[in-house]
């Protein structure tokens, strides 16, 4: 009897140790090593027999936004901060139907950008440092754009697949390049310049709402639009504002004039794109028809 006892609960921990483990949802990206300061976009798709009722996370500070695509899988587009080095590593909650959540926590390779130094000689009004005025100026300009960016991570996604360039013009100083005025290394360029005369027509990357028009210190007449789903746009130096806040707008409509505004040297664009308060080169939303 005792025996045959021990041999059932034998065969009942043999049974239990050869248990199968369940799949794991398959987590990709693209483009498949995203460079310094771009976009890319993530991937999950639930493993064959897996009911996944919604997907979140976050990755390099800001959260993602998994919609559901329709092979039933969910995307979300991300962003690489500029001084991300060899990786990051998303951290992703699976959220099954029964209620069950899984963790992932897939590494991205990130590939290192490079970068120019551009060095501009300026007026030495622009050249020297600010001023305690202009310094508090300058911390409520970030703040209003700060709320910009939370305001875009509340928002549900507003963007379509339609994007446009905002001016088909020569790029005239790239994302991420080094400033050096005067001799001295100062800063990053944080966005992309767009060649222009004053009064060129400048328009709406995608569809969006406008968030935020007003008078910057060093960006001038700005215009901010909230595009939803984490992502905002940004157009500085403006000569003229053409909407107010709380505007709907569609890729390509006019929404400012090129001028030289704020702490410039000439008139031109200065194009904007955040993922939250994470700066990308605008080249990198996925399906722009612009060359990087």
């Amino acid at each position: 009897m005792i025996a045959a006892l021990l041999a059932m609960q034998i065969a009942g921990s043999a049974a239990l140790s050869i248990t199968p483990m369940q799949a794991v949802p398959h987590v990709t990206w693209a483009p498949e090593q995203p460079g310094q300061g771009q976009l890319f976009v993530l991937r999950v798709a639930p493993a064959d027999g897996q009911s996944v009722s919604a997907v979140r996370g976050r990755a390099a500070g800001e959260t993602l936004h998994f919609e559901r695509v329709g092979n039933g899988g969910f995307e979300s587009l991300a962003a690489v901060p500029i001084a991300a080095e060899d990786s990051i590593t998303p951290s992703i909650t699976v959220v099954y139907a029964n209620g069950r959540e899984e963790e992932l926590s897939p590494s991205v390779p990130v590939s290192i950008g490079e970068y120019r130094h551009a060095r501009l000689t300026v007026a030495p009004a622009l050249g020297r440092p600010l001023d305690s005025a202009q310094q508090a100026r300058l911390a409520r300009d970030r703040t209003r754009a700060a709320g910009v960016s939370r305001l875009a991570h509340r928002t549900p996604r507003i963007w379509t697949e339609e994007l446009v360039v905002p001016r088909d013009a020569r790029v005239t100083s790239g994302f991420g390049d080094g400033r050096v005025f005067n001799g001295q290394v100062s800063s990053r360029h944080m966005g992309l310049d767009l060649d222009g005369e004053t009064g060129d027509t400048v328009m709406a990357v995608s569809r969006g709402v406008v968030a935020l028009v007003d008078e910057f210190l060093l960006a001038g007449n700005i215009v901010y639009l909230n595009h939803g789903g984490g992502l905002l746009s940004g157009y500085f130096h403006l000569s003229e504002q053409l909407v107010a806040a709380g505007d709907t707008v569609a890729a390509g409509t006019p929404i400012g004039l090129v001028g030289a505004t704020g702490r410039v040297t000439g008139p031109h664009l200065h194009w904007v794109v955040r993922y939250g308060s994470t700066s990308v080169d605008p080249r990198s939303l996925p399906g722009l028809p612009i060359a990087r």
